[in-house]
């Protein structure tokens, strides 16, 4: 009953589009309007620059931390698992949003890692932050950090929840990449840049 409270408690509060609902109260806009028509903190910095889209990653990634960080503190590494994973669902089709498509889960699956594995989150972070400033591909970081979750999980040996669901996190962030993907292929991806633009971005 309690691990079932928790994914519910995850689910609502990944659910919360704070990209949609902090350019809707600032900017009185409709950030799926702009850009890639995504809701994450990525398309909203491309848009409306920093000041913006700073706070809506750090509140992507709360959102996916707070659930998974209190599920394995107060019951199992399991039960962080369900509830980070239930946050990184509702991100990606949020309540809030009448179940629209929202985002892409990458703030929320580094938080949800963040609280259920620290290290390995963490490791994945770097890892993003490495690859993105070497290419500006903010889809080709994400999805490394996605591809290295499992790989460290395995090699820090950790529970075999976190192995599982860092699997799991890797493919459905790759999945949700695909059309990144395709543009990286073909050489169309559009390179980040920390200056807002009008132009539409991936």
């Amino acid at each position: 009953m309690t691990i079932a409270i928790l994914v519910v408690v995850g689910y609502v509060l990944g659910s919360m589009p704070w990209g949609y609902w902090l350019v809707r109260l600032v900017k009185h806009e409709d950030i799926r309007d702009h850009g890639s028509g995504n809701i994450g903190g990525t398309n909203v910095w491309r848009v409306y620059g920093w000041r913006l889209g700073l706070p809506v990653i750090v509140l992507d990634t709360a959102k996916g931390f707070a659930p998974a960080f209190v599920a394995t503190q107060t019951v199992s590494h399991l039960a962080g698992v369900l509830a980070g994973g239930a946050a990184m669902l509702g991100h990606w089709r949020p309540l809030f949003l009448k179940w629209q498509r929202g985002g892409k889960m990458v703030a929320t699956c580094g938080g949800a890692f963040l609280g259920v594995a620290p290290v390995v989150g963490g490791i994945g972070a770097a890892v993003w932050i490495v690859v993105f400033l070497l290419f500006r591909y903010a889809s080709l970081a994400s999805m490394a950090a996605a591809v290295s979750l499992p790989i460290v999980a395995l090699l820090l040996h950790e529970p075999w929840p976190v192995v599982a669901f860092a699997a799991v996190a890797a493919i459905a962030v790759i999945v949700l990449h695909r059309a990144n993907i395709a543009r990286l292929r073909s050489g169309t991806e559009s390179r980040f840049r920390f200056r807002r633009t009008a132009q539409p971005l991936a």
